[in-house]
């Protein structure tokens, strides 16, 4: 059977998948694949611990603790836009009660978009077909899935795009040589290179891959502070993006941040301080904690005037990553902040069945 994709028109019906920008749910779609489950099947099992998040696209599936269902979920209504049952590790297991349909996401690369889409310049436009969106347009979120990128804190993920400088570049230039100190960190942006090493019997290089539009090569050299291990030579004209070694080993280093446990989030908010939850509008509706005030993290910039300096404000989101970038904008600019450590699903906080 033939694997369909699942269009972005689908995609943005879905929270908080509604909260990425354009282009990024574009390149979502176009990698985001249809999956189904025959009736009776299990979906996921108490004590998984991938960190893929599972939504519905049609049927019924039924949330299990142990031998008791708690829960069931239909697709179209308000449940089945939201992620289902989301923990980590799981704390339910799931089954389809009928024949369903389904797609995932990879939660650490969603975790990262939102971040980088609600902290940089927010954008609302129309999802159109695609016809006119190009390849080109993927390499922030193809970057955003390397592994390297996961180790970066969410609080200095904008730092990442706005470090990196975009240089032109033509078929046969050479990126970056063997043996040379590495300097920069590179992504392509448009064209394609070669890599090629060179060996005591091979002086002309072995091709070693191919690397086009959103991969990303250099991160090996900057983080050992080794030599080049390889050659990289353009076959084409095109376009990097590039971030210098020191601003790519910077932006490693978690900046200054206060971080609480839940007993101590819970102790701030009863002595006088606030829940400020950073989610966004959707996922704010379908579950928030009591007397938690609502604003999104692309609209923190514009509501700092609302917030009382000497009160102590808990971030929270579902994580914990775009709370620990809303916290770290809030202690910069003098607030007394500190986010949730592991967030909503990693204290188990959430509507009835999670």
């Amino acid at each position: 059977m033939s694997q369909k994709l699942v269009s972005p028109n689908i995609l943005k019906d879905y929270s908080p998948l509604d909260g990425l920008k354009r282009e990024n749910l574009l390149a979502l779609g176009r990698k985001t694949v249809a999956q189904s489950l025959e009736s009776g099947r299990t979906l996921f099992r108490e004590g998984d611990t991938d960190k893929r998040v599972y939504y519905l696209l049609s049927g019924v599936v039924e949330i299990c603790l142990g031998k008791d269902t708690v829960a069931t979920i239909q697709s179209g209504g308000k449940e089945g836009r939201n992620p289902i049952a989301p923990s980590h590790p799981r704390r339910f297991t799931v089954r389809a009660l009928t024949d369903i349909e389904y797609f995932t996401v990879d939660g650490d690369m969603l975790d990262l978009l939102l971040t980088w889409d609600q902290t940089g310049t927010y954008e609302v436009g129309e999802i159109s077909t695609g016809q006119e969106h190009s390849k080109e347009d993927d390499w922030m979120t193809s970057l955003l899935q390397t592994k390297a990128f996961h180790r970066i804190p969410p609080a200095n993920i904008q730092g990442l795009f706005l470090g990196m400088e975009r240089v032109n570049v033509s078929a046969g230039d050479v990126v970056i040589k063997q043996g040379e100190v590495g300097d920069y960190f590179y992504v392509i942006v448009k064209g394609q290179c070669v890599v090629t090493r060179e060996t005591p019997l091979n002086r002309e290089g072995i091709r070693l891959a191919e690397l086009g539009v959103g991969e990303s090569f250099g991160e090996e050299a900057l983080v050992s502070d080794a030599p080049r291990n390889a050659t990289v030579t353009m076959v084409s004209d095109g376009a990097l993006m590039r971030l210098s070694k020191a601003e790519f080993n910077s932006l490693l280093t978690e900046p200054l941040l206060k971080r609480v446990s839940l007993a101590e989030a819970q102790a701030l908010v009863k002595s006088g301080g606030a829940w400020l939850d950073v989610r966004l509008p959707s996922e704010f509706d379908n579950f928030h904690l009591e007397g938690a005030v609502s604003v999104p993290l692309y609209f923190l910039r514009m509501k700092l005037s609302s917030f009382n300096m000497g009160t102590p404000i808990v971030v929270v989101c579902d994580t914990g990553s775009r709370s620990s970038a809303a916290a770290y904008l809030l202690s910069e600019r003098g607030f007394e902040a500190s986010c949730l450590e592991g967030g909503l699903i990693g204290n188990r906080l959430g509507p009835s069945v999670d």
